[in-house]
């Protein structure tokens, strides 16, 4: 295994100055009504990188309430499509003025390869931003004939206060890919960060109010999934909620959205999205882009491709291609423009990755290469890949979000009309 790891000796660059670790409610930044804070960590060392305001249903009741107002009385639902999209034209550009910073947040706060989010993850972002502000005033309805002497049309308006609850593994892309459609309809919202990642949707806080979107229309409460999380959820005064994370807390994200007001929900959730390779597939370029599919953001992608299933005549070169290019992977710090994989996003998440290796084995998979910590600090784990995976085995069935690749040979039978994959 290649590896310059983080863990003991961090690769040298300019200290990440953290300047926002407050709730950002009603256009200030303010400490919590509790009073308490929560440590953020950086997953290269374990160390803290800053303590955040911990946020919890107080919090959100005022970020709600100021968000309401904004709605209901405040400038923002009232402009044209085309005064909103200036002003998002505006954030997406700030954006674009601090990109190396977002960055280096991301990296630290999440062990995001750094060179990664400067030359996609934030100017995409803002990519996604300026493409919701030009939709911002092509919002249409219809014109509809009716059977009587009557004119009907459909109006499209925004819905109201809208809840965010953000995951952790894409914190700048999945910003805004629910913040910006709600914000160019006319919206107001309310977000909520994961505790593992808070730092970066502060900073989009404070860029929002200096490219001049009104107090109260975008509101930022860091705090943990069972308290802000399932304020926001449950919140009588909180029209739509939009959570992305897992299956789990999604059922009890729209059980709280059903209980409370019936508002309408927006999950996307987690999955063990499955690649299947034939005989006649192009070896080299499968297991490339398999190991993309496995390993890239080290496997915490809802959609990674993790599951794969190779046809019987191609299955031991490709195993032994995949293993070879795994081993190549440079496993270290982030920052270090010659690692292809940084550390899993903090402790918890590590020592579950671990816990599932240590799974596959005592279930019968075979372990071809990874399957270990790296390092002495931090939280590294080795591309590992797994054979002679059965479908019941639990590392075939779980989304793990790590780097770890199951395996499993199919044989292909035709029969008249019948094609059967068979494991």
């Amino acid at each position: 295994m290649a590896t310059t790891n983080g863990s003991s000796k961090v690769f040298e660059v300019p200290k990440v100055e953290v300047r926002f670790t407050k709730l950002f409610i009603d256009g200030k930044f303010v400490d919590a009504v509790s009073g308490k804070t929560f440590e953020t960590r950086d997953p290269r060392t374990g160390e803290v990188i800053a303590t955040v305001a911990e946020g919890d249903k107080a919090d959100v009741d005022l970020a709600v309430k100021a968000a309401r107002e904004a709605f209901d009385n405040g400038p923002w639902p009232r402009m044209t499509g085309y005064e909103r999209g200036r002003i998002l034209h505006k954030f997406a550009d700030l954006i674009d003025e601090h990109v190396e910073e977002l960055a280096m947040l991301d990296t630290v706060d999440a062990g995001k390869l750094f060179l990664v989010g400067k030359v996609r993850d934030i100017p995409g972002a803002a990519h996604l931003l300026r493409y919701y502000a030009g939709a911002a005033d092509k919002i249409h309805g219809e014109t509809l004939k009716m059977a009587q002497r009557m004119h009907g049309y459909t109006l499209k308006e925004p819905v109201g206060v809208v809840g965010h609850i953000v995951p952790w593994n894409y914190p700048s892309t999945m910003f805004f890919f629910k913040v910006g459609p709600a914000l160019a309809a006319g919206c107001t919202v309310v977000v909520k960060p994961a505790e593992q990642t808070p730092l970066s949707a502060l900073f989009y806080a404070h860029l929002a109010r200096e490219a001049g979107v009104p107090d109260g229309v975008l509101n930022v409460v860091p705090g943990f999934g069972p308290t802000a999380g399932a304020a926001v959820a449950s919140h009588m005064d909180v029209d739509k909620v939009s959570f992305t994370g897992s299956t789990e807390v999604g059922r009890v994200v729209m059980k709280a959205a059903a209980e409370s007001n019936l508002k309408p929900v927006s999950l996307e959730l987690g999955g063990k999205s499955p690649v299947i390779v034939f005989d006649d597939a192009d070896l080299d370029m499968a297991v490339n882009l398999v190991n993309l599919a496995t390993y890239t953001n080290k496997g915490e992608i809802c959609v990674a491709g993790t599951r794969i299933y190779v046809q019987e005549g191609i299955y031991d070169a490709f195993v032994e291609k995949a293993a070879e290019l795994a081993k190549k992977s440079v496993v270290g710090d982030p920052f270090n423009p010659r690692v292809n994989q940084g550390p899993q996003v903090d402790k918890d998440q590590y020592q579950k990755v671990l816990k599932y290796i240590d799974m596959g084995k005592r279930e019968g998979a075979t372990l071809v290469t990874g399957g270990k910590p790296c390092g002495d600090k931090g939280y590294y784990i080795e591309p590992t890949i797994f054979t002679d995976v059965k479908d019941n085995m639990t590392i075939a069935q779980d989304e793990i979000f790590g780097p770890v690749m199951a395996l499993m040979k199919f044989k292909y039978i035709y029969a008249s009309s019948l094609n059967i994959l068979s494991v």
